[in-house]
């Protein structure tokens, strides 16, 4: 009686009946996990008004309702390009891409944005098929194709000689040449030396 005086709320009097549930249909019946909470079609009860659902009329949470519900998507321009999941792999890929200049030492890139650091939202993946007539000169073997870039990379003896030779250049760039304890290094060790001549 008390929710029959207070009136309807938005002007709907719609009552939902539902029906008797027994402790055995209890057991069966699944609940919604968080996932279809955030979709559009289920919504949790404090959002239903007698059972049914009724938009804000705040245009800030409309909109954002809206943008909620709209596909993520790059736009009419870009035919509609969905933004994918990025898995590990992918993401390992596309920090590849991104230090490309660093892989192969006689190949020049432009050069991207160098102040962003972070990953491309949308992009697609796809396969190089080769023509007929790369049949022997720009063809991958069957051992040579990878699932990603990485491991096409961990694959090829020019790059692991190219970067294993680099790596013993940095390495004999950076040790130390001689006894250390005896260098002059700044006004510090300058104080020092002094000190131990006095």
């Amino acid at each position: 009686m008390a929710e029959k005086d207070k009136g309807p709320v938005i002007g709907l009097s719609w009552h939902p009946t539902l029906p008797t549930v027994s402790s055995f249909t209890i057991k069966n019946i699944k609940i919604p996990d968080e996932a279809e909470s955030s979709s559009a079609l289920w919504k949790p009860n404090s959002q239903l008004v007698d059972g049914l659902f009724v938009p804000p009329n705040d245009p800030i949470k409309l909109n954002k309702l809206r943008k909620s519900q709209c596909k993520d998507t790059l736009g009419k321009d870009w035919f509609d390009m969905p933004a994918p999941n990025i898995t590990p792999e992918l993401k390992r890929d596309l920090q590849l891409l991104k230090l490309r200049s660093a892989i192969d030492p006689k190949r020049h890139y432009k050069r991207g944005d160098p102040k962003s650091k972070d990953l491309p939202k949308y992009f697609q993946v796809g396969t190089v098929v080769e023509s007929a007539t790369d049949f022997y000169s720009g063809r991958l073997t069957k051992k040579e194709r990878k699932a990603t870039i990485a491991d096409e990379l961990l694959s090829d003896q020019t790059f692991r000689a190219y970067r294993k030779r680099k790596v013993r250049e940095i390495e004999e760039k950076n040790r130390p040449g001689g006894n250390d304890k005896w260098k002059i290094k700044g006004k510090q060790s300058r104080k020092r030396a002094k000190e131990r001549r006095h």
